[in-house]
């Protein structure tokens, strides 16, 4: 039932009409808390979900890579977005007139309209999860993180320090932030002397400091 709702929301398995362009890495395609005239559809690219600040992408909450539709959930729910959305490569997309994109759902099979509604709110449960992970400040959760993951240090048994086996990419994805923040955050530990170090290994040097911020 998943493959054959998944083929019924294909671009091409019903006729929604809609004008192929390609958008430089950067681009914002998506605003939180705005409605959009249109539904997007990524037929090539990625896409980075989050929380913009400035313009930047200060939270980030997940990756998507098409084909994919980037806010059908919001189309069949007839809500806003929760998050913002910016092209991370080079987009290929169409956008589809919201009445047209609606008009087509309303076509499909009972059942299958059921299910795309029960889906959509599945979807739109988590990613309100996803967002209120946002309410803990950065330095918060980066804290948290560097506590659950701290280990005796080699040459010092008494101490504890972090091996940075991930990239902090992978790291900050963990956490639900932008590369740069992470490092915003790491640099604004040190200076505190909370941590130290660089490169692949971080010394914890304050752990009630550390606690106090992650709030345990």
């Amino acid at each position: 039932m998943a493959r054959q709702s998944d083929r019924m929301l294909t671009p091409t398995s019903i006729d929604w009409p809609g004008e192929p362009c390609i958008l430089p890495t950067g681009t914002t395609l998506m605003r939180r808390a705005e409605h959009a005239e249109h539904v997007i559809h990524i037929d090539r690219g990625r896409v980075a979900l989050g929380i913009t600040d400035s313009g930047a992408l200060a939270h980030q909450l997940g990756m998507i890579e098409g084909p994919c539709w980037l806010n059908a959930t919001c189309a069949v729910l007839n809500l806003p977005p929760l998050v913002d959305a910016i092209a991370d490569s080079e987009v290929k997309l169409r956008r589809v007139v919201l009445a047209d994109f609606q008009a087509g759902l309303g076509a499909l099979p009972a059942a299958a309209r059921t299910v795309l509604r029960d889906v959509a709110r599945a979807h739109r449960q988590q990613s309100e999860l996803a967002v209120s992970r946002l309410a803990k400040d950065a330095e918060a959760r980066c804290a948290e993180w560097l506590l659950r993951h701290a280990e005796p240090m080699q040459d010092a048994p008494s101490g504890l320090a972090v091996m940075l086996r991930q990239r902090k990419r992978m790291i900050a994805a963990q956490l639900g932030i932008a590369p740069e923040t992470l490092s915003r955050v790491l640099r604004h530990l040190r200076e505190r002397s909370l941590i130290s170090g660089s490169g692949r290994v971080l010394n914890l040097l304050d752990l009630n400091g550390l606690r106090a911020l992650a709030g345990a």
